[in-house]
């Protein structure tokens, strides 16, 4: 099996070995310009020589790394699974969940996408020009704490689910406002109530809604400022659910939401 720390320890040494060559060139250069300065010309001749030799191995040792690099295979790397392989087995090292077959993974809150055929990654919309699969999910890993350190109001997030809701049930029942409790309405059609504009989704995506429920759901708020409690429902259909990570990292699927006054009414798969 291929693997693309093998390559980075290789080339570091080459990558050493040509640093050092750049340097004892730079000290070549001072010595050739100071020689012109003085007159010496005897001393730049040599200078000129012993820099063309430099050139001549720095040339050769670039053209050995290029070779270590072609023979390392990119593409099958990336092709045969053993990059992704890799990047799983760092996932499960640095805690960051994923799921997922290739070429496409969810790493909680975000999309992954492998593409074979251009040789780049994509993390949810965003190109990302890595290959090195350890690299890769740090970066992940990094966005990731980013988000769980950005403010995030539960109550100001709760207010905006319970409008959204309101919505859908005037939509639900043609614009007739539903006496009592108003029952359980898919999370993914409250997503559209809040993003109801293409341009407003590619701001806020799924995945962003999906994170703030994780919030949301993590929190201590369990109604809204008018006193109205709510509660989450699972559904038969995988598909019409979210998943998002409990504040203990174990996944959990919402599908519903409902809002209600007094006691929890009872849950009915959707």
């Amino acid at each position: 099996m291929a693997d693309y720390e093998e390559l980075l320890k290789q080339v570091l040494v080459s990558e050493k070995e040509l640093k050092d060559k750049l340097s004892n060139l730079q000290k070549l250069f001072k010595s050739l310009s100071k020689s012109m300065e003085k007159g010496d010309l005897k001393s730049w001749t040599r200078d000129i020589g012993a820099m063309r030799g430099s050139l001549q191995e720095q040339d050769a040792l670039l053209a050995s790394m290029q070779g270590q690099v072609d023979d390392f295979g990119i593409g099958a790397y990336v092709e045969n699974g053993d990059f992704a392989e890799q990047m799983l087995a760092y996932c499960e090292r640095l805690g960051v969940d994923v799921k997922g077959d290739f070429p496409t993974y969810e790493m909680f809150p975000f999309r992954v996408r492998v593409d074979t055929e251009n040789l780049e990654l994509y993390l949810d919309r965003k190109k990302i020009q890595c290959l090195r699969p350890l690299a890769f999910v740090q970066e992940v890993k990094t966005n990731r704490d980013k988000l769980l350190r950005a403010s995030f109001d539960p109550r100001v997030f709760v207010k905006e689910l319970a409008a959204a809701y309101e919505l859908a049930l005037l939509k639900q029942n043609q614009g007739k406002t539903p006496a009592g409790t108003g029952g359980d309405i898919y999370l993914k059609s409250l997503y559209n109530f809040l993003t109801p504009m293409r341009r407003f989704r590619r701001d806020y995506d799924q995945q962003s809604f999906a994170f703030d429920l994780a919030r949301l759901y993590a929190s201590e708020v369990h109604s809204t400022e008018d006193g109205r409690q709510f509660q989450f429902g699972p559904s038969r259909n995988i598909g019409k659910s979210i998943r998002i990570l409990d504040q203990d990292g174990r996944e959990q699927f919402l599908a519903t939401i409902r809002f209600f006054e007094g006691t929890a009414p009872e849950l009915v798969l959707g």
